[in-house]
Order: structure tokens, then sequence, then C-alpha cells
């Protein structure tokens, strides 16, 4: 595997798209991998401080993803270095999207990422450039489809992603609309870790204890679901504070919290300061660990303090969590695959790309039980085919790394 692994590091992309402001200060880029299948994938996210490399690990992570989620098809990322919470956010992102609209209209789909929204921005800047759908690159240059079959594969795009969930299962009963985009992810993260505990330890997530990182659409549905299910939420770390609870927060604390975020950031009372939050969190005693905030944020020694706490998974819910020097699978994601159980981001946060490939299939039914359950089975399917591989606890990611680079290297 690692000769394998290497060699698809060290791989320049097959396309790199660089792009300035005229402006503002705005830089981004987009990373094409390969065109695998006619065609690539891969969100857009912007944050202050992101640069090529980042998008380039992404692109890569993107097209191992695509080995589990389908369609078969190269990984590609959008990245933006400049602050989400700056006012004219949305005018930067017109202007991306009207530069790099050639490339999404022919073979490259993107989606929401990192302070970045596919409902409230990503589709509706894209449809006034003249896009029917910001995966209408992938519908074209993977499928090839004729025009009543393009037709009908993006309407059933519009239709699903933007689903108002009606389903209780799924989402909170509230006078709050929730959309399928909007908690699709989590809920395949949330879903890795009931399949991991029943595949590998069979038993349920009932009283497991879990530490969140982040409160956004990732972590926040992850912790609802996972709270849903009778895991027990510890913790949660936001840029905006800290919750410690040792005995667990009830559903109902977990659902109140989701449901009042603001701007997808963490409110409560009490909030322990963010600053004293970071120290104090690697200590909670707990089960599971959801990074599920930005990239590159998770240190070596933080998973050395949790493991000494009794940490027995790790379900990443962010891209590329780890804080290494190395692409992606670096020196602190191989300590934590060999030290726990560490369900990678290309299988826990396959929900979103998971949605897009089921509606992109012909005759489906679009309703939350079909989209969600779909998801479920994906990702219990890629797990199982790890467990097949290998039955132990540890090196679940390695294992998994080396049956997708395989699939990747036979195409």
């Amino acid at each position: 595997m690692e000769a394998l692994l290497e060699k698809y590091k060290s791989k320049e992309p097959a396309i790199v798209f660089e792009w300035q402001d005229i402006e503002t200060e705005a830089e981004g880029w987009v990373v094409i991998n390969s065109l695998r299948g006619g065609a690539a994938g891969g969100g857009t996210r912007m944050r202050s401080g992101l640069d090529r490399k980042e998008v380039e690990s992404l692109a890569k992570t993107m097209e191992i993803k695509f080995t589990i989620s389908g369609p078969p098809i190269g990984g590609a990322k959008s990245g933006i270095n400049f602050d989400p919470n700056d006012p004219r956010k949305r005018e930067v992102l017109k202007r991306w999207y009207q530069v790099v609209t050639p490339l999404l209209s022919n073979y490259y789909g993107t989606g929401g990422d990192l302070n970045i929204d596919e409902v409230k921005e990503v589709i509706p800047i894209t449809e006034d450039l003249g896009l029917w759908h910001p995966q209408e690159g992938i519908v074209n240059g993977h499928f090839q489809p004729k025009l009543n079959e393009k037709i009908h594969l993006i309407g059933q795009l519009r239709q699903g992603v933007s689903k108002v969930i009606e389903h209780p299962d799924y989402a909170p009963v509230s006078t709050k609309k929730h959309l399928v985009a909007n908690m699709v992810t989590g809920y395949g993260v949330a879903e890795s870790l009931k399949h991991y505990y029943d595949i590998y330890q069979q038993t349920t997530l009932e009283g497991k204890k879990v530490i969140i990182q982040g409160w956004g659409n990732v972590a926040g549905a992850a912790a609802y679901y996972l709270a849903q299910m009778g895991a027990k939420i510890v913790g949660i770390i936001d840029i905006a504070g800290g919750l410690i609870k040792e005995e667990g927060m009830s559903f109902e604390e977990i659902q109140h919290l989701f449901e009042n975020r603001v701007n997808n950031r963490l409110t409560a009372d009490k909030l322990i300061p963010f600053k004293k939050a970071k120290d104090m969190i690697w200590e909670v005693p707990a089960d599971i660990f959801v990074p599920g905030a930005a990239s590159k944020l998770v240190e070596k020694g933080q998973i050395e303090k949790l493991l000494g706490n009794g940490l027995e998974a790790i379900a990443c819910g962010a891209n590329v969590p780890f804080k290494d020097e190395d692409i992606f699978f670096g020196l602190a994601a191989q300590f934590a695959d060999q030290n726990c159980s560490l369900i990678p981001d290309f299988i826990a946060n396959a929900g979103m790309a998971r949605t897009f490939a089921f509606l992109m299939q012909k005759d489906i039914e679009i309703s939350d039980e079909s989209i969600f359950q779909d998801i479920s089975d994906c990702i219990r399917n890629a797990l199982f085919e790890v467990f097949k591989h290998k039955t132990a606890k540890t090196g679940i990611t390695k294992t998994a790394l080396d049956i997708a680079l395989n699939k990747i290297k036979d195409k």
C-alpha cells in the first residue's frame, strides 16, 4: 500500500486552474486530480489562509471518495483564500463561478464545502450564470446523456439536493426547514460509527461517550444523529467556544443546541471560552471523537490525550482533519490509525457525494427514506469490505486506502 500511496500522492494533478480576483485580495484554485471516467467532482470551500496544497490534497481525497460513493470519476476541489465573514463574499463567489463556468459546463461538478452553502450560495449563483446545476459537468462529462436524459438527471438533482426533509427520523420536528443537502454528510458520519460498532464490535452506540469538534452542518448534524441513537455527547469544541458535560448531554439538549445555532456556530449559556475549551476538551474521557470542523486541525498530541482517556474510534467528518505536513495520511493520521479505529473521511464523509451519485441514477424514488437509506447502505458496504480484508480494529484507514488505490490503479 505504501508504494501505491506514495505514487498517488506524488503524481501531479491533471488540471490546476489559478485565479486572482480583480476587485479584492481573494485568490482561488480548481484542482482536478484526474478526469477518470470523463469527469471530476469536488466542492467549493473558502477560508482565510487556504493555499493550493490544501486544495490538491482535498482533490486527491475526493478521487478516493468516489471509489466509495460513486460515480467512478476523478477527484477535484475548488478553494478560495478569502475571509468568509467579509461582506464582499457573495460578490467574490459570483466572479469565481463566472470564470470556472466552462469547467462546470463540461467535466467538473461542484457543491458546498467549508463556509460555502450548497443551497443558498452554490446553486443560485451558478444558475444565474446559466448552469442547470453545479453538478452539470459530471452529468455531461461522465454520463454523456442525450438531451432528454440530461433533463431528467438534472431534474432529480434539483429536486433531491434541495428537498425539505419531512420524515421525523431524519430531521428535528420544528418550525425550521432542514434540507437534504445540509444533513446528509453529518448523517453519514453518524452512520459510519453505527456500522463500525455493529461490524467490528457487535454492539450499538447506546451509552458511548462522544466528543464533537465543530458545530456546522457536518458536526452538528452528526451529533444530532448520534444522540438520537443513544450516544452521549460529553464535549463540543467550536470556534465560538465549548461545552463539557462528562455524564453526557441528553438528546433534547443536543437537539436544542443544533436548532439554535447562529451562522452554524455553537450558542449556549455559559459557553467555555474557545482558548480554555481548546485545552480542556482533550482531557475529557470519551469513546468516540468526531473531528468535523476544518481540515488540518487535529494534532498527534491531542490524539494521545484522548487515547489515554479511553478513545476507541474516530470518524472523520472533516476532510483531511489531521495537522500533517504530508498531503494526506501523514504521521498524525497514521498514529491514530495504528492506535484506534480510524474511519477515514472518504468513508465517513461520503454522504453528500453519495447523494449526488444516487440522484444521477435512472428510475429512482426521491424520498427521505430512499436518500438516507442509500447513504447508510453505501457506508456500511464500504466498511464491511474493509472488514473482509482485515478484521482488526486498527489499520482501518490503511486497509481502506489500499482497496481504493487498487480500484483507481485498475482504471
